[in-house]
């Protein structure tokens, strides 16, 4: 008994209870924070203000989370016996030389609260950020992750070197080549058909015969536009290149190259 009552009366062990007391109750309070946000969450019923819900309550999460790890650590450190109040008084001071550390930290958090607030992105887009084509997975408080759709990898970009941002559309444009001599309603019965053999690949939503896009050297250009899901624009693409060149070989029909002519005097 007495063994028991000096373990229960130990400063260190009183320190290591409370701190545990500490812990548990702040992930109580993470876990009800997240489960109501995650409610709210699925109460939303249209697309776009849901991927705007999903992409608040995982920034909100992110900056809950940072905020009960600081406060944890204050309390704890008060338990431990460190004076924390002169420790935040000295901190006026050290706040100087640790923002110069952090630079980059506090720039990637101003950044990331920049692009919730306008609306650069949310969660469930397909967006180009540089090279990078893909889904966003989160916006973090430092960090956005964002799964590329031509490599299936994860990428995780620093919020503050996210610049310029290209939010991808469900339509793909494609511009068929064909040679000058076919006439303008021979390729517009060709386009047509491959306009149709496209709408009934299993990604495509639609596609759309939309005429002559540009004239090149070699060839006249007829333009398809194409629907369908932005995470696989990738698939789509090779699906309908595909079938243009299945219906062009039906109709044996080449698609043209340039020729270059080489003329000597003699």
């Amino acid at each position: 008994m007495d063994f028991f009552n000096d373990i229960v009366n130990n400063i260190w062990v009183q320190r290591v209870f409370w701190s545990l007391v500490v812990i548990i109750i702040s992930t109580i309070i993470y876990a009800i924070i997240s489960k109501t946000l995650d409610k709210h969450e699925k109460r939303k019923t249209k697309l776009l203000a849901n991927k705007k819900s999903r992409t608040m309550n995982r920034m909100i999460k992110s900056i809950v989370r940072y905020v009960l790890i600081i406060l944890d650590a204050l309390i704890i450190l008060q338990i431990f016996g460190v004076d924390v109040s002169s420790m935040l008084a000295a901190a006026g001071v050290a706040g100087i030389i640790i923002a110069f550390a952090i630079k980059d930290a506090l720039q990637d958090i101003i950044r990331g609260f920049d692009i919730v607030s306008d609306n650069y992105y949310n969660v469930g887009d397909i967006v180009k950020i540089g090279t990078v084509e893909g889904k966003v997975l989160a916006v973090g408080l430092k960090t956005t992750k964002i799964q590329d759709i031509n490599t299936n990898n994860m990428v995780s970009i620093a919020n503050r070197n996210i610049v310029e941002v290209e939010v991808m559309s469900d339509m793909i444009d494609i511009d068929v080549p064909l040679p000058y001599e076919i006439s303008l309603d021979e390729a517009g019965k060709v386009m047509e058909e491959i306009t149709a053999e496209i709408k009934k690949q299993a990604n495509v939503t639609n596609s759309e015969y939309r005429k002559v896009s540009n004239f090149s050297a070699s060839s006249m250009d007829y333009r398809i536009k194409v629907f369908g899901d932005p995470a696989l624009r990738p698939q789509i693409r090779r699906d309908s290149l595909e079938t243009i060149a299945t219906v062009l070989a039906k109709h044996k029909i080449s698609i043209p190259y340039p020729h270059l002519d080489l003329h000597t005097d003699r």
